[in-house]
């Protein structure tokens, strides 16, 4: 596995120490230190600045043909190493391999090969003749360095969610990710080099949120900031992209409802629900975390969901045969487990896991799937983003009381109804406050369709060709076809006596 001995910063086309702060990186599924990370300084993000506004004049001119086969290159070289890929995101996250190998790699290959064809796609209007002698067009053009700031829960897609986009409209980046996983964002840098893309264009810095991400956020020449993490961090982005009056563009938490109609079929939903709560351990911000079940069909729907649960084999990330991984550290773990444990003093019922494994696995920071019943609705367990392994499931009884509960959190990323009712379907879509809502199913994300939310859970859109409103400025352009001195309209204006 790549040890990254010439350091962790990936800078103008090659690898570098930083010369921040010095830090053990921790596998998550033995508790054990695998590298020794230097993290960047505010000087490094400078650097690492530098190169992509001096690289920004050559790629932004570049025609969409050649960077789109530039990225379809990238494509190809990250296809190669897709088993080095995989392993790595597993090391660095404890989720499973089987997770790694055949979600994570695959689905971020196939999002590079899609921003390669959009690049080829970045229309405007038609030119035409909007006004009286005059004929209109429109630019889209790139705006410059972005930085971005990815987390630690998907580190290799959202190093693509982050990058795609921004290269393929011709703008350079500075990409920060967590510092618990950096390993796989820095491979994709390296393979973009590989593959032609110009050195500068991707650049690389790992370190914490206060030094790397704020000097990166604060800095004057980078345009742009998009940070994918939880809401609060999410607030003191805007605040601080405020002083310089930068775009920002956020994808935060998400607190998903999963909306159970009593027509629908309860295996179904049961196996959705399972699926899409324990999904990367649960720290996915469009999990699926509170289901709300209409009650002629509860206790069905809970005893075949504890059944599930109890089924699935929670243990070693390199297993094949592993379903649930680890949590991202100790303290994760901790943090979720203080969830379900104040949920159960509260008066809730646990129907399935509760507690973290002991034995072989005692020494990670596993957690086992977990079924909470009896929760109040404004209590934290329902209202609270807990990104880990744990549903909660409450009684509704009229469909309007189901999609009121559904809207009832801060939150609008994600959210599924489950009903075999047309009408009941296409209510749901349209009522629940959510920017991704799916019928009978929890989670499928494909590249041309868009990912973001409404409310506390940001704004802007990754993946698809809406993303490129992030990245690029629209400009209107308006050539006069009128040859005389005098133009009518002055007359307003002045007039000439």
């Amino acid at each position: 596995m790549h040890q990254f001995s010439e350091g962790h910063l990936f800078i103008n086309g090659s690898y570098r120490q930083g010369r921040g702060e010095e830090a053990k990186r921790i596998n998550p599924a033995t508790g054990n230190a695998d590298e020794t990370v230097r993290y960047a300084d505010a000087a490094d993000v400078d650097d690492a600045v530098a190169a992509a506004k001096a690289a920004f004049a050559g790629w932004s001119r570049r025609t969409p043909g050649e960077r789109s086969e530039a990225m379809l290159a990238l494509a190809a070289e990250l296809d190669k190493r897709s088993a080095e890929l995989a392993e790595l995101e597993t090391a660095q996250t404890g989720k499973s391999i089987r997770m790694s190998t055949e979600f994570d790699v695959p689905g971020t290959v196939d999002n590079v090969s899609f921003f390669a064809g959009a690049a080829r796609q970045l229309h405007g209007l038609a030119a035409g003749e909007y006004g009286a002698g005059g004929t209109s067009m429109i630019r889209r053009e790139p705006i410059g360095v972005i930085g971005s700031i990815s987390p630690w829960n998907y580190p290799l897609q959202m190093a693509g969610w982050k990058i795609l986009p921004a290269i393929a409209a011709g703008n350079t980046i500075v990409l920060k990710p967590s510092e618990l996983t950096p390993g796989t964002s820095l491979i994709f840098a390296e393979a973009a080099a590989a593959a032609g893309i110009p050195d500068g264009v991707i650049n690389v810095v790992t370190g914490s949120g206060p030094v790397a991400g704020e000097a990166l956020v604060t800095h004057p020449d980078v345009v742009m900031t998009s940070f994918t993490g939880s809401t609060a961090v999410g607030r003191k982005i805007m605040a601080m992209a405020a002083q310089t009056a930068k775009r920002v563009h956020l994808e935060l938490g998400g607190k998903a409802p999963f909306l159970v109609f009593d027509d629908a079929d309860v295996e179904a939903a049961a196996h959705g629900a399972v699926a899409g709560a324990i999904i990367n351990g649960g720290q996915d911000c469009t999990a699926a975390t509170r289901a709300y079940v209409q009650a002629p069909l509860f206790e069905a729907f809970t005893a075949r969901v504890a059944e599930l649960m109890d089924a699935v084999v929670v243990g070693d990330p390199t297993d094949p045969d592993t379903d649930l991984g680890s949590l991202i550290s100790h303290a994760h773990r901790d943090k979720v487990a203080g969830f379900v444990d104040r949920a159960r003093e509260a008066g809730a019922r646990i129907l399935a896991g509760g507690a973290a494994p002991g034995g072989d696995l005692a020494a990670g920071a596993f957690y086992r799937p977990t079924l909470v019943t009896g929760a109040a609705q404004d209590s934290e367990i329902v209202q609270d983003e807990i990104f880990g392994p744990v549903l909660t499931v409450l009684p509704f009884d009229s469909d309007d009381e189901g999609i009121a509960l559904a809207n009832d959190t801060p939150y609008g990323l994600a959210a599924s109804a489950w009903t075999r009712d047309l009408n009941r379907s296409l209510r749901a879509s349209e009522e629940i406050a959510a920017g991704c809502v799916w019928v009978n199913d929890h989670i499928p994300i494909v590249s041309e369709m868009p990912h973001g939310g409404y409310k506390a859970s940001g704004f802007g859109k990754d993946m698809s060709v809406y993303s490129f409103e992030e990245y690029t400025n629209v400009k209107h352009v308006m050539m006069s076809r009128d040859a005389a001195a005098h133009k009518e309209w002055q007359d307003t204006v002045f007039k000439e006596r």
